[in-house]
Parts: structure tokens; C-alpha cells; sequence
């Protein structure tokens, strides 16, 4: 039977050396020996590995280190301007999960959410596509699994490569050299977006800044800075994040009347592998419905099943993909092209 101390253990192995590397081995270990990590965490010794239960309870420390409850820890954070050598941090990180038992099984209810705005890179080359072969250059945007709804903005951040460029130069949110391979820009003008999310995050508010950045790992830099960046531009133009599932929100908001000449764009990067079966049919077949009544294009970033696992069950991805449909024209997606989970850089098909 496989414990939650193996799921530990198989996570850290593929980890390069750190401190979550660090953490999460010595938290197997404390699992095993009964420590406070079973404490913690006993309530979800039968849970899957698409749980993460490590990192939720990660995450949840980390809380407790930005928001300097626990300011001692900051020096093994290497995003906290940290140089300390992991090696020595569970010594310091143990008394501190014993002095916080309640708020750490607490933060085990909260599933990893790190709303990556470097996905807003295949979220424009998507774009370009739709609206080039719709001939339809001002967009309704809508995303599922929208999080904080940072993706929204994408045409608030600035892109640049070899010959191109787009979006505003002031931006503090600049992606250059983000995508490998030929782009052709087109203009388009987002006419209002909206998104929906099981748990959406107020991106607006102390404690959504805190639980995104919580989400980020503490040695990726760079993510931390787009993170940051996404947020200042977020604090200029909030956007709507609705309570709600994808199939039942996309139900009503695609009942909804549209202008002519605008195209629909519904967009979600990364989630549907955690949605049931049922709901990713479900969704598909409420885009393809609306499509006998508006111009609507389906742009997706999503990492396909290739195996699954005999041994637990478990689903295999490969590399995400960018996909482009247009409802009404395409038989099925379109490629673009495969990208890293954080969504920088996207590669050309």
C-alpha cells in the first residue's frame, strides 16, 4: 500500500536539491516516526497524489513566513532574500508546525493556486490565431478555472520577441523572448472579461496576494517577480471572478446576448486534468451549442493523457498544449504549440 510518506518521498525525488526538497523528505520521515506531521496531516492518509498534500501544507507554512508570523524562517527563503542552507531547516520548521497545528490542517483545505501569469503568453498566441481566422478583432474573454483572474489582463502585460512585439511598453509586467518560434501579431481589443473558479482569490485583498505568492515556490524567482508584476497591474484594472463550476457559469454567461462582430473566447489553462469526466464533456459540449449562436473560439492550454499507472491508477500528461478552436469551422483544434506548466516559453508547432 502506498503511504502518504511514499507520495512524499516520490514528489521529492523529482525536485532539484532545495528546500522543498529538504522539507518534504523530512516530512515523510516525520509521517513515518508519528511526528506533528501526522498530526497535521491524519485526516489525509488516504488521499490521492493529485491532493499535493505537501505542498498545500507548504504552502501554509510558507503563509506563515510572509505574513512574519514566523519571521525567523525567512532565512531559508530564498524569495525573502534567504542565502541559509536547507540542510538545517527542518531543525528550525518542526517547532514551528508543532506551534500551529489548527492553522496548518486549516490551510490542508485549500488547493494549490498559483494563478501563473507566464500562461498568459499562450493565452495571446491564442489569440492571434482566433481572431486572425475570425477576422473578428474585438473579444468577449472568458476564463474557467480563472483563480484570481490574472490571465484575464493579457493585454495589460507586454510581449516582445525577434521582429514583434505586443501589448503596452509600460507595462510592469514584460515577457520578452517568451515564445520560440514565428509570430505574427494581430490587433484586438478586449471589450470586457470575466472568469469563474471554485475558490476564486480577490486578487484586490492582503490575504488573495498572500495566498497566490504562499502558492509560488520560494527558489523561482523569476515566477515570484511575474507574480508581483501580474499583481501591480491587477491593482489598476480588477477584474470579476465568480463563485461557481465551469459547466453550470459557461450555461448562463454564454445564454447571454453578444454584439455583432464580437468574437467569444472561452479560455482555461490547466485545469481541466482535475476536472471529472463528466464535466469536461459537459463544458465542450456547451461551447460547441454556442456556437450556433455567436462567433466563439475555444483556446485551451492543457496537457493530454497519455498513460495511466497501473499500479495506483494515476494519469500521466505530457507536455501542455495550445489549442485553437473555432466553433462552427474547426473539426477539432487547431495546435499552436506545447509549453511548460508556467506557460513561459510557448514553442511553435
Amino acid at each position: 500500500m502506498t503511504t502518504l510518506a511514499d507520495r512524499f518521498r516520490r514528489h521529492a525525488a523529482l525536485l532539484p536539491s532545495g528546500l522543498y526538497q529538504t522539507l518534504i523528505r523530512a516530512m515523510a520521515d516525520d509521517w513515518e516516526a508519528g511526528g506533528v506531521v501526522a498530526e497535521i496531516c491524519r485526516d489525509w492518509a488516504d488521499s490521492s497524489s493529485a491532493e499535493i498534500v505537501q505542498l498545500r501544507l507548504l504552502a501554509g507554512l510558507q503563509r506563515l513566513v510572509l505574513d512574519r508570523t514566523e519571521p525567523q524562517l525567512a532565512m531559508y527563503y530564498p524569495n525573502l532574500g534567504g542565502t541559509a542552507s536547507p540542510s538545517h531547516a527542518w531543525a528550525d520548521v518542526e517547532p514551528v508546525l508543532r506551534r500551529h497545528v489548527p492553522e496548518l490542517r486549516a490551510a490542508l483545505e485549500i488547493a494549490p493556486q498559483t494563478n501563473e501569469p507566464g500562461r498568459s503568453v499562450a493565452l495571446l498566441v491564442g489569440l492571434f490565431d482566433a481572431v486572425r481566422r475570425s477576422g473578428l478583432p474585438s473579444v468577449r474573454l472568458l476564463e474557467v478555472g480563472a483563480s484570481a483572474g490574472l490571465n484575464l489582463l493579457v493585454d495589460r502585460f507586454h510581449y516582445s520577441g525577434e521582429g514583434w512585439s505586443y501589448g503596452p511598453a509600460s507595462s510592469p509586467l514584460r515577457f520578452p523572448d517568451s515564445v520560440v518560434g514565428e509570430v505574427s501579431p494581430v490587433d484586438f481589443e478586449v471589450i470586457s472579461r470575466r472568469g469563474c473558479d471554485l475558490s476564486p482569490i480577490d486578487a484586490g485583498s492582503v490575504g488573495g496576494r498572500l495566498r497566490l505568492t504562499s502558492f509560488v515556490w520560494p527558489h523561482d524567482l523569476h515566477r515570484h517577480e511575474r507574480l508581483q508584476a501580474a499583481l501591480a497591474v491587477a491593482a489598476d484594472f480588477p477584474v470579476v471572478v465568480d463563485e461557481a463550476p465551469a459547466a453550470s457559469w459557461l450555461s448562463v454567461v454564454l445564454e447571454s446576448s453578444v454584439d455583432d462582430g464580437v468574437l467569444t473566447v472561452v479560455w482555461h489553462s490547466v485545469t481541466r486534468q482535475y476536472w471529472p469526466p463528466s464535466e469536461v464533456s459537459t463544458v465542450s459540449e456547451i461551447i460547441g451549442a454556442a456556437g450556433d449562436r455567436m462567433p466563439i473560439a475555444h483556446i485551451a492550454m492543457e496537457s493530454p493523457v497519455f498513460r495511466t499507472n497501473r499500479s495506483d491508477g494515476e494519469a500521466q500528461y505530457r507536455a501542455a498544449e495550445v489549442t485553437v478552436q473555432l466553433m462552427g469551422t474547426d473539426a477539432e483544434p487547431v495546435l499552436l504549440g506545447t509549453v511548460a506548466d508556467h506557460g513561459v516559453p510557448v514553442t511553435m508547432a
